[in-house]
């Protein structure tokens, strides 16, 4: 009888210690499948949005161009010797360019064209990680054009500039969980397209 006893105490000892077991293993593997919860710091998710304006406004604007080394009028050519984001398109009526930053922001640039494939149009479309940055770069869009254009017309989610012979608008197309702004580069001289 004391052999039965302690046999089922060993049974029931070796039950216990593999229902142990079996928890861990479960716990392990359910670990192993649920994505991680810990929350990126800022600085991981979103990249310096001063930054980041600098990068999308290209090299330091010389007098008469518009961005990116750029004028209105200038020809298919001067855009591909100097733009240096990846060309992603070419059709007839524009070009488009796109870059990524380390945090996976994406920069998006299209140059639109007269049907003499001269520069008339620029669109910029920035999409962002967060509504904190898109904040960021507003406020930093909104400061570097209001020094370089003087004051905006301002409306709900868009800012206008309108001088020197160019306007100006930075709208935020966030919607949901997509952050991002627009920036539209349009000329309001049409002589300044039949110059080049």
């Amino acid at each position: 009888m004391k052999r039965f006893k302690t046999g089922l105490a060993i049974f029931i000892f070796a039950l216990a210690i593999s229902g142990c077991d079996t928890k861990t293993n479960e716990k392990t593997e359910t670990a192993a499948d649920s994505p991680a919860v810990e929350t990126p710091a800022t600085n991981e998710l979103n990249s310096d949005q001063s930054a980041l304006l600098t990068t999308i406004l290209g090299a330091e604007q010389a007098e008469g161009t518009v961005l990116r080394g750029i004028s209105f009028g200038d020809p298919v050519s001067k855009i591909k010797a100097s733009e240096n984001f990846e060309m992603f398109e070419e059709t007839a009526d524009h070009l488009g360019y796109t870059a990524e930053t380390p945090q996976l922001e994406t920069i998006d640039v299209q140059y639109f064209l007269t049907p003499d494939k001269k520069v008339n149009r620029i669109t910029i479309d920035v999409y962002l990680n967060s509504p904190e940055a898109t904040k960021q770069l507003w406020n930093a869009g909104k400061n570097y054009f209001t020094k370089r254009y003087d004051a905006p017309k301002e409306e709900p989610n868009q800012v206008t500039w309108n001088k020197k012979s160019v306007r100006v608008n930075m709208e935020d197309v966030s919607k949901g969980k997509d952050f991002g702004l627009k920036f539209q580069f349009v000329p309001t001289d049409k002589n300044v397209l039949a110059a080049k």
